[in-house]
């Protein structure tokens, strides 16, 4: 069976294209294609409250791109969702209706406490131990979505608009942190040790350059190191530095930001960043719910 994933966030669009396998009575899910395209949203509508005609252009053409993807790779079940800068654009429901008509693609607006329960589809933490409770942080381009997991039940989630593109154009006040701060203190408690579940491109991005062993954790300390590193550098300086694309380069230290005040808050010491996304979320969710059909 082929499922496709297409998330369109307020930094990029991405198809994710699976194959699911049967082995040992378990679903194997075997990556076939990854297609990013930096639509970059959020510097639209967080700023002129629409998406202006070029990104909109964007939008469209990359949605054909993506249906023609689909076609050739023979997917049988996709789903397209649209997260905090398609919530936010006044013209949002007219460009998916756009889309719709160009390219077939149906694409739901999701709320962010849905976007935060799709990274939790992932079931990362049931594989880990049971001794520690955990967060998952997901930092997008226009939110981030927090979610608490302790003894195979999930005990909180809560989506905040403060994301990379929000940050980078000034868009977070004071007032928007504190709110974070005092619910992250209030909510994310445990008896046993938390440790944190880290999603999204850029933390990826941090992982892969640090050398980190697959399924070992990040220190919070390393996190602060290269945030500092980062920070005391311009753009340019980081792309020709670290051998980043713009579009990473420019957002990668606000994500770093957001993930370092949320461990800091929540007394959290150790990242593990096991690649999963919203995208892998939804390929998860629609597998699940065409067994819960059967």
């Amino acid at each position: 069976m082929k499922i496709a994933a297409i998330d369109i966030g307020s930094n990029a669009a991405r198809l994710l294209i699976n194959e699911v396998k049967i082995n040992n009575k378990q679903p194997e899910f075997i990556k076939l294609n990854l297609l990013r395209i930096p639509l970059r949203l959020g510097m639209d509508v967080f700023t002129l409250g629409k998406i202006g005609e070029e990104r909109e252009k964007m939008v469209i053409d990359s949605m054909k791109i993506f249906s023609d993807l689909m076609k050739i790779y023979k997917v049988e079940h996709y789903r397209a969702c649209a997260t905090s800068a398609m919530r936010d654009a006044a013209n949002g429901r007219d460009i998916i209706d756009e889309v719709k008509k160009t390219s077939g693609i149906d694409i739901e607006i999701i709320s962010g406490d849905e976007e935060a329960s799709l990274v939790f589809e992932n079931h990362i933490a049931e594989g880990l131990d049971k001794d520690f409770a955990y967060l998952y942080i997901d930092v997008g381009g226009g939110s981030t979505e927090l979610t608490f997991y302790e003894n195979g039940k999930m005990l909180y989630e809560k989506s905040f608009n403060i994301g990379t593109i929000r940050l980078l154009n000034n868009l977070v006040t004071p007032d928007n942190w504190k709110d974070m701060k005092e619910e992250i203190r209030k909510n994310i408690n445990s008896k046993k040790p938390v440790v944190a579940i880290g999603s999204g491109g850029n933390i990826n991005k941090v992982f892969s350059m640090s050398k980190t062993k697959d399924g070992k954790p990040m220190s919070s300390s390393h996190l602060k190191k290269v945030y500092k590193e980062f920070n005391d550098l311009t753009v340019d300086e980081r792309m020709t530095k670290y051998n980043l694309r713009e579009d990473r380069a420019d957002v990668l230290v606000h994500a770093l930001k957001i993930f370092n005040n949320v461990m800091t808050w929540s007394e959290i010491n150790r990242i593990f960043v096991p690649k999963i996304s919203v995208a892998d979320g939804l390929i998860h969710n629609i597998y699940s719910t065409l067994q819960d059909k059967k």
